[in-house]
């Protein structure tokens, strides 16, 4: 069992809860707003909302669910609760145009993931999940086509405890590829700047990238 802290109530929070408890582990959300109104829908499931900095303390791993463009700065902040700790990230840090989708990269040239390795040299970043919508991120089966989803990270043994945690999730091993160092999230992070154009030939229906081999 593992003690997982989500950071962030929104979608990405939901999708992951119920199945990382099914799996056996404890699982804490963190809340910029703990007493809020985002912290009432979870009344119900019985999760306990706590503010960002006793979520993250309270935790083994630690999954970045919150929006992107706010990382670096809200998560240097918990620079101490993170320490030595995994970091999860699975945000996309981008610009949106008027209609809500993903127009540039904020970070053009390098990733989210490395400006959190940057910003916080002690933790154990590792990217993945960021390529697929919330609603597969833990029922990767519901779609027609097996996705693949990638990991990359520094940390050797923190990637292997993310694999372990994506196969809890309901991904196959080999569905998982490991692209290797936290540089290697540049490309799966630039994923999201395809997604306007893949709803616009899809519709708006579930998806994830798949590499056939």
């Amino acid at each position: 069992m593992t003690t997982i802290a989500i950071l962030g109530s929104g979608h990405v929070a939901r999708a992951l809860v119920g199945r990382f408890r099914d799996a056996g582990h404890e699982v804490v959300v963190g809340s910029r707003d703990p007493h809020g109104s985002a912290a009432t829908g979870w009344t119900a499931s019985a999760v306990r909302v706590v503010g960002l900095p006793d979520a993250a303390g309270a935790a083994e791993v630690i999954v970045n669910a919150m929006p992107g463009s706010a990382s670096v700065r809200t998560l240097t902040a918990l620079a101490a609760q993170l320490s030595g700790k995994v970091l999860l990230d699975v945000a996309n840090a981008v610009e949106f145009d008027p209609d809500g989708f993903a127009a540039a990269l904020l970070y053009p040239g390098g990733s989210l993931a490395e400006e959190l390795q940057r910003a916080l040299p002690e933790a154990r970043v590792v990217k993945t999940l960021n390529t697929v919508h919330d609603s597969v991120m833990a029922d990767p089966a519901r779609l027609s086509t097996p996705p693949s989803v990638f990991v990359s990270g520094n940390d050797a043994d923190a990637k292997k405890i993310v694999t372990g945690l994506l196969i809890d999730l309901g991904w196959s091993p080999e569905w998982i590829i490991d692209l290797g160092n936290v540089e290697t999230a540049r490309v799966p992070e630039a994923f999201a700047l395809m997604i306007r154009h893949l709803i616009h030939a899809l519709g708006p229906v579930p998806f994830a990238m798949a590499i056939a081999r």
